[in-house]
């Protein structure tokens, strides 16, 4: 009888599956698809997933190498997350063994068992008795095994240290019987016991009462709820007392953040609450940590799951609840390697896993609105913050012709005094980080270009450096012009170190606190700045985007909104929606307690349509009408985009590629007949050279999805075999949010 083929997707940017012969004394029947096996893959081994056993192979016979070793007796991910993974490979077109890869942690793409940790612990035995005439002269031994006898259920040897225990002092007291070591795991699952409640529950409003009831009637069954509510109108809580139903009744929640550094305000929020079993999972865990927790998940061994968007893989044992805050975030979406959105994503686990979706929001996503308005998802709105706490006043500050200092106007210096008089916090938002976005000679006229990038390097005072946010390239400002060699090199416009500088001068009796990817690079820094905000004390805060995202500052009553002329003048179709979100977001930081907050908002075009609209009717009417606009232009989410993007060292190369692509993708549209899709380019990107890399994209466009997918699926197995395929980097990129 031939031996059974394994078909493995293993860690490749191929989209293609490897064959393999079994290893040897494997088992037929412990070949099961989604176990992990090590593989030769040309000069290294490989860890990969076996997909399917087959009876044939196109390789021949004496090509086909045997597996090196099954590494598991159960497939590590449960049959519903292999299917959202082999789903997720074929909508965005990747590589399913690289879809697979994401899917896992770390230590389990290198081959490591997928088990939670086996620990030793010390145990006295049980009659044992420091007055053991044994150890009438071994004073050290004595009284280790009188600190081994306070702790019934045994020391772990990790903790040794902590006891001032040593092995030294254990080993003897082991040979003479008094002691034993037991190997157990780190984590043992453990019945629950008592209330799930720490803190007592808020009471609900009437909105909340109504989304909380909604949500609930839903567990059990898929059903996807937008919960729409206002800055500040405590969507959190119904978070929380849905969760509490959900692990009363023995199942398990996800909860995903947009963000790293909410990760650890959220878990101390969850931890104050809920007597339960809380698995934090993102980036800044390390590998052993995350593979704990991720394995703690999977066993049924952690209640509630928090993290950001790849927890979104993260195997649940008894799922019940899926919960994705802040949903329009684009931190949700992943933007190299396998570019899935989050979110989307979500949607799809949930229908497989049968479990309702919450999708939470001040500012909703346009897409998310249509689908709500479509009645594929539940709207429910929450139109009042919690408690006595009024929404925030907005007032349109309108700067031409008005001296700035560092960015900032007059009447604001005066608002922000008379706020900190009152003993109250300032909010200033600032979306650039560093001094000052580029040095300019007042002599030439030269700027600080990029070496590499098509973009100006942005003054990092504190530094002394000048540094493109692109690419990452730093250097050392020249003290004499580069083009003129004269000595009158001067910051232009304010970023958010130059704000905190002149912040500081004006204000010098109250601290200044920056809050910005540079000022939180530190482990424990961003921590640190948020418990010193909620200390109370009247201070002002300077950040970028990292301030807005679910962020409570009780104290805050004044936010400014430095300029909000960005989001006006873009190419990119998104820009004004992301703009909208920007200020709602950052003004929600205003008065969430009993003190009203106000809003300013510096601007050159006090007047524009969209300004207007935002500030006086709010985020919703926006919305309608950016709904409006894109149904008349047939933009998404009216239409669905693909966008095959490309990059090589030489200029002409990248368009080269995409030529024969765009002519591969007409020849396809005819032999397939596929109508309602059109080809837009290629073009240069809007930031032409990146990095050292010249790019190029060609833009899908199609009134519908089932044909564009069509055309996908015969057409990147082509852009593999061009001949300029490996002269370029290329990625597709399905349902771009950006076309930059």
């Amino acid at each position: 009888m031939s031996q059974p083929i394994l078909r493995l997707a293993l860690p490749s940017p191929l989209r293609r599956l490897f064959d393999y012969l079994p290893p040897a004394g494997a088992a037929h029947a412990a070949l099961k698809p989604g176990v992990r096996l090590r593989v030769p893959f040309g000069r290294r081994d490989v860890v990969g997933v076996l997909v399917e056993v087959v009876a044939h192979s196109e390789v021949p016979p004496d090509k086909l190498r045997p597996a090196l070793d099954l590494l598991d007796a159960q497939p590590p991910l449960p049959p519903a997350l292999f299917r959202l993974c082999l789903w997720t490979a074929q909508y965005y077109q990747h590589s399913l063994g690289d879809t697979l890869s994401w899917a896992l942690p770390v230590l389990l793409r290198q081959g490591e068992p997928a088990e939670a940790r086996q620990e030793r612990f010390w145990h006295a035995i049980r009659d044992a008795r420091p007055e053991d005439p044994r150890l009438s002269r071994a004073p050290r031994q004595r009284e280790a095994l009188k600190t081994i006898l306070q702790h019934p259920h045994g020391v772990a040897h990790a903790l040794l240290g902590q006891l001032q225990l040593s092995r030294d002092a254990l080993e003897p007291l082991m040979q003479k019987g008094l002691v034993r070591v037991e190997t157990r795991r780190r984590q043992q699952q453990r019945d629950h016991h008592g209330s799930w409640l720490l803190q007592a529950e808020l009471p609900l409003n009437s909105e909340q009462q109504a989304a909380f009831n909604a949500i609930r009637a839903g567990l059990g069954a898929f059903h996807a709820f937008l919960l729409a509510g206002v800055t500040g109108s405590g969507k959190t809580e119904v978070y929380l007392q849905l969760i509490h139903q959900v692990i009363a009744s023995g199942k398990q929640a996800l909860v995903l953040i947009p963000e790293i550094n909410l990760g650890p305000q959220t878990l101390a929020r969850f931890a104050k609450r809920f007597n339960a079993r809380i698995a934090l999972l993102h980036s800044n865990v390390n590998d052993r940590e995350r593979l704990d927790a991720w394995l703690a998940a999977r066993d049924g061994e952690a209640d509630i799951i928090i993290g950001t968007r790849s927890a979104l893989f993260t195997p649940m044992r008894h799922p019940g609840l899926i919960i994705l805050d802040e949903e329009h975030d684009a931190s949700y979406k992943q933007q190299e390697g396998l570019r899935y959105h989050a979110r989307d994503l979500a949607v799809v686990r949930a229908r497989q896993e049968h479990v309702p979706i919450v999708l939470g929001s001040a500012t909703p996503s346009l897409e998310s609105l249509h689908n709500a308005h479509a009645g594929r998802y539940a709207l429910l709105k929450l139109t009042r913050r919690a408690g006595d706490a009024q929404p925030p006043r907005f007032m349109r500050l309108d700067v031409k012709s008005r001296p700035l200092d560092a960015g900032i106007s007059g009447p604001l210096q005066q608002a922000m005094a008379q706020t900190l008089a009152a003993d109250q916090q300032v909010l200033v938002f600032l979306n650039r980080r560093g001094f000052a976005p580029s040095l300019i000679c007042h002599d030439c006229g030269w700027l600080s270009q990029c070496p590499r990038c098509d973009a100006r390097m942005t003054l990092h005072q504190r530094h002394n450096e000048l540094r493109c946010h692109h690419c990452g390239h730093a250097e050392r400002p020249p003290r004499n012009c580069p083009k003129c060699n004269r000595v009158d090199l001067r910051p232009i416009g304010a970023g958010t170190e130059r704000a905190e500088e002149r912040l500081t001068t004006l204000f010098p009796d109250f601290p200044v606190l920056r809050i910005d990817r540079d000022s939180t690079s530190r482990k424990g820094s961003m921590e640190a700045l948020l418990h010193r905000i909620n200390r109370g004390e009247p201070c002002v805060l300077v950040g970028t985007q990292m301030l807005a995202k679910g962020h409570h500052f009780p104290r805050v009553t004044l936010v400014a909104i430095l300029d909000a002329d960005g989001g006006l003048f873009s190419a990119d179709f998104r820009a004004s929606e992301r703009m909208a979100q920007l200020i709602v977001q950052v003004a929600g930081r205003a008065g969430r307690a009993e003190e009203p907050g106000k809003v300013i908002i510096q601007t050159h075009l006090a007047d524009h349509p969209l300004l207007v609209q935002l500030t006086e009717d709010g985020y919703f009417a926006f919305a309608a009408q950016a709904l409006s606009e894109r149904r008349a232009a047939g933009l998404p989410p009216f239409s669905h985009l693909a966008l095959l993007r490309a990059e090589a060292h030489r200029p002409g190369q990248a368009e080269d590629f995409l030529d024969q692509a765009c002519g591969h993708a007409e020849s396809l549209l005819e032999t397939l007949g596929l109508e309602g899709i059109e080809l837009l380019g290629p073009v240069p990107a809007p930031m032409e050279r990146r990095a050292g890399r010249f790019r190029a994209q060609l833009l899908l466009q199609g009134n519908a999805r089932a044909p564009l997918h069509r055309l996908m699926a015969a057409w990147v197995p082509l852009l593999e075999q061009l001949p300029g395929s490996r002269a370029v980097r290329w990625s597709l990129d399905v349902d771009p949010i950006d076309l930059f």
